[in-house]
């Protein structure tokens, strides 16, 4: 749900927005994933191919393709992205995810910018159960993460500049984008990912969400 009321102005040294990854930042989709595929390895195997896919194309591709080719890529039968599908709405949100958005939204604008369709965002979105200022998702920027354009098209929604707000992320992939437009970056990395080649540096990276509200406190002086 879209939160279409005028936002609290950002409160003493908290970020005027904070944008998140849904999926992987607030959302635990690897558990959904994993029983879709009948196992853990096999969830693991197809949800690495499917990220392979989604950060090489860069322009959008309908998100439901990219599953389904990744699934029949690692050997997965034809019912196994109908199974995500269906389980979609059982997406559980990671320990600390619910307190830390309601612990921001008196104080931010909250965002999300998801790799997804904007059906399958706008129904996860929803199970964090706040309303968003914001969701954006890769098929209204036409473009996947880490392409910089969802990040600005989320930025440009909530008329915030990039230096006034923070990032979420849950994939190391999000720095390439984080970096080119400017934003500085907490990644809740809870599965522990290893960073991708190349990929500059969160500003802090932690496997828990507890560290963020603590960041975001202090993410500017309390004078501005």
């Amino acid at each position: 749900m879209q939160n279409t009321s005028t936002p609290i102005a950002a409160a003493g040294g908290y970020p005027r927005a904070v944008l998140f990854d849904l999926l992987t930042a607030l959302l635990d989709s690897w558990t959904v994933w994993n029983a879709a595929a009948g196992s853990e390895p096999m969830g693991r195997s197809w949800r690495a191919e499917y990220l392979r896919l989604t950060y090489g194309c860069g322009a959008y591709v309908p998100y439901e393709d990219l599953v389904r080719q990744a699934a029949a890529t690692v050997g997965l039968p034809a019912s196994a992205p109908q199974s995500l599908d269906d389980r979609w709405g059982e997406l559980p949100a990671w320990s600390g995810a619910t307190e830390l958005l309601r612990a921001l939204q008196p104080r931010c604008k909250l965002a999300v910018v998801t790799n997804c369709s904007r059906r399958l965002g706008q129904r996860a979105a929803e199970r964090l159960g706040i309303d968003w200022d914001v969701v954006v998702t890769s098929e209204e920027a036409g473009f996947y993460k880490p392409d910089p354009r969802p990040y600005r098209l989320a930025l440009e929604r909530l008329d915030v500049q990039p230096g006034e707000a923070a990032f979420v992320a849950g994939s190391g992939y999000d720095m390439f984008g984080t970096a080119s437009v400017g934003l500085r970056t907490y990644w809740h990395n809870r599965v522990g990912l290893a960073r991708p080649e190349g990929a500059p540096l969160a500003e802090v990276e932690s496997p828990t969400l507890e560290g963020a509200l603590p960041w975001l406190r202090t993410f500017r002086p309390a004078a501005c």
